[in-house]
């Protein structure tokens, strides 16, 4: 059974980092484009960052550009999302999105295949 499960979510003041794991459990992880979203009370879902199979291409949403880095490491099968200079407006329900193998889905939420179950984010002024 394919999971995506995200952990590292917390409550910090602005200012502060949190670092954001999500552990995928298919086999084919190497091969899958991966993504970080987040969804703010009464918000949209919005995409944050994506990481290519290798970890060799990055995106990032303008508004956490130069603050938050993706990563991952496909022998753990797991993505990062660290994340800097937290301000208020980075307070969401964060989601670990994972591509079918070999797609590259970009910002595009509706086209990621696997969802985790999200982690709640909350940063404080």
């Amino acid at each position: 059974q394919v999971q995506l499960v995200e952990s590292g979510g917390g409550a910090v003041q602005a200012g502060g980092s949190l670092r954001l794991s999500c552990a995928a459990s298919w086999r084919t992880f190497s091969s899958s484009a991966m993504a970080w979203f987040r969804q703010a009370p009464g918000k949209e879902r919005e995409f944050v960052a994506s990481i290519s199979r290798n970890g060799g291409s990055t995106v990032y949403a303008d508004s956490v550009k130069g603050r938050f880095t993706i990563s991952r490491d496909n022998a753990q099968m797991t993505v990062y999302l660290q994340m800097n200079s937290l301000k208020p407006d980075d307070t969401a329900v964060y989601y670990c999105a994972g591509a079918q193998a070999y797609y590259s889905p970009g910002r595009i939420s509706t086209m990621y295949r696997y969802w985790g179950q999200g982690t709640q984010v909350t940063v404080s002024s």
